[in-house]
């Protein structure tokens, strides 16, 4: 049996609205860095990545945009990858 991991995410009795990027969302339960003995061993670093990293960049670039209307990205969908291809963008 295999189990699709990142779909967990986007259960609609999981949260109200999946597909909408909201970085103020209750994040428990949550399974994008998996779950028990199989959890990532690098999600605090990734974690921490995001709670620096992010701020950083928007506080220094105040006009990031997309560069391309946003139903031109492509996605991947590989077994252990799902996000954008490539992301352009401009400031």
């Amino acid at each position: 049996m295999t189990v699709n991991l990142p779909a967990g995410n986007r259960d609609t009795a999981f949260l109200d609205r999946p597909d909408a990027l909201d970085v103020d969302r209750n994040s428990r339960g949550h399974v994008a860095f998996g779950y028990g003995t199989h959890q990532c061993l690098g999600q605090s670093l990734a974690r921490m990545e995001l709670q620096v990293a992010l701020p950083t960049l928007l506080r220094r670039l105040p006009g990031l945009r997309l560069a391309v209307p946003l139903e031109e990205l492509r996605l991947r969908h590989d077994m252990a990858v799902y996000g954008v291809r490539e992301l352009p963008v401009a400031w």
